[in-house]
């Protein structure tokens, strides 16, 4: 590619700003395109497509961008085209549509400087697309994997840090998922399922919001087995990480409740009311998850950074706008 090829890296490069946010004119897609010349050169049909997105008509700049790659497949303009279409449809909600566009233009431009851009696009469509927590999360899988493969493959890139952010919200989603079953088997008495379901959380998700409630939950479903120490091992380590936290009091006045503690439990360090009002005045994080195969005495427990992850379900980030290539024809 020549130098006076459009990238899409964020930095540097004019950008169709606010583009998802703008809301459109008054006229029609079909107005608008009646009143197109009816024979145009690849240059113009480009520069359509792009005024079209600035107006906000996504559907008739994904058109414009069709039909510029049906009539002048060797154009210049074409693999610009071809990657602004996908944009096109992600900016409809069309993600099927988007994806095979994305992986067209990839297949056909493989070394583009704006490959980045595309995988990075192709992770966002499989994201947008995550379920609620209580559906078949097969999407939040796909959606980790193209978002992986953005970092394998352009590790140092803007699109990799924000596909990292993306990642972790995904795996905040599952532990949802894996909590809010949980709670169902516990609820119809199935306590060891319920089990399995919360000790994976703590094992497998241990960097996101859910480990304090699946701790706390550990500590009901063994009370419920019959199994105090184990219910005591739980409650210690959720002491020793987050001893502030509703989910220690919780467990703390279940096995009081319960005759099951002990003087190595530590009392919660305060009421709930004055930990919000702590929390409001300092602005005070949420507390540490465990570490994954830590050991349940509080003495041997190592303390991990705070995630700082967002809790399910997962929402829609705004993602930086692709640029117009300002009717620069890509060689």
């Amino acid at each position: 590619m020549g130098s006076s090829r459009f990238s899409l890296s964020v930095f540097g490069i004019p950008a169709l700003l606010g583009l998802a946010l703008l809301t459109g004119c008054s006229s029609s897609d079909a107005d608008i395109q009646a009143k197109l010349p009816r024979t145009a050169d690849a240059e113009t049909l480009y520069n359509y497509g792009i005024d079209a997105l600035h107006g906000g008509h996504y559907k008739l700049a994904s058109s414009e961008f069709e039909l510029l790659q049906q009539n002048f497949p060797y154009s210049g303009y074409t693999g610009s085209a071809e990657l602004m279409e996908g944009y096109a449809y992600y900016l409809q909600g069309e993600y099927a549509l988007s994806v095979q566009q994305l992986e067209r233009y990839l297949q056909l431009h493989p070394t583009s400087p704006d490959a980045a851009y595309a995988y990075y696009l192709r992770g966002l469509c499989y994201y947008e697309q995550i379920g609620d927590v209580s559906r078949d999360q097969l999407g939040t899988l796909e959606a980790m994997d193209a978002l992986q493969e953005v970092i394998t493959r352009f590790p140092q890139t803007s699109y990799a840090r924000d596909a990292q952010l993306k990642i972790d919200l995904c795996r905040d989603h599952l532990a949802g998922k894996e909590m809010f079953v949980g709670r169902y088997y516990q609820r119809e008495k199935d306590y060891q399922a319920a089990y399995g379901r919360y000790q994976r959380v703590i094992q497998d998700f241990q960097t996101t919001n859910h480990v304090p409630e699946a701790l706390e939950r550990l500590v009901e479903v063994n009370l419920d087995l019959g199994l105090p120490d184990e219910a005591r091992q739980a409650a210690a380590v959720l002491g020793y990480n987050a001893p502030d936290s509703r989910w220690y009091r919780l467990a703390y006045n279940k096995l009081k409740y319960n005759h099951q503690l002990t003087p190595q439990l530590p009392k919660p360090s305060r009421s709930e009311k004055k930990r919000e009002r702590h929390d409001r005045k300092h602005h005070v994080m949420a507390p540490p998850p465990v570490q994954q195969g830590a050991p349940a005495s509080p003495d041997s427990v190592i303390v991990q950074p705070v995630s700082t992850t967002q809790s399910a379900p997962v929402t829609s980030v705004e993602i930086p706008p692709a640029p117009t290539g300002n009717g620069k024809k890509s060689r």
